[in-house]
């Protein structure tokens, strides 16, 4: 079985929309088109658990929002208002604030109400831990 799959944001992108995507997600090619930006992500499975890990530096962790539904895991952050600051001039901006949603299709082998989330030193850490193998029920009939 499979457990996740990246859902694209819309079916038929051209390759150049790819393309956009693909470098909207490196601060130094950031697009002012707010739908290009997507956090990278490290999905890792262990035999008791799927691990996913967003790289979203920056942040507040309030300002998160983590949903299943429907077997898909959806991870957004909503940008705030930034404070603007007039007692200086900013030059070069490249840190990445913008709002973003990533979704995950995860299979019933996850254990929902047991999904767990921690946000640390600017990385979003999600633990999908996994239900235990339904072991078969062997038994020895005697004949009598």
């Amino acid at each position: 079985m499979t457990f996740m799959k990246l859902n694209n944001r819309q079916a038929g992108k051209s390759i150049d929309n790819l393309f956009n995507e693909i470098l909207g997600s490196f601060p130094a090619f950031v697009n002012n088109d707010e739908s290009l930006f997507s956090p990278a992500a490290n999905v890792h499975e262990t035999k008791d658990a799927f691990h996913i890990e967003l790289n979203v530096p920056g942040r507040s962790k309030e300002d998160f929002q983590i949903t299943l539904d429907n077997g898909t895991l959806t991870i957004g952050y909503e940008q705030k208002e930034e404070n603007k600051q007039e007692d200086y001039k900013t030059i070069r901006r490249e840190f990445s604030y913008k709002s973003f949603k990533r979704s995950f299709q995860v299979d019933e082998s996850i254990i929902a109400d047991n999904i767990q989330a921690k946000y640390d030193n600017g990385v979003l850490k999600l633990l999908l831990p996994k239900k235990e193998e339904v072991k078969p029920n062997n038994k020895q009939i005697s004949i009598q």
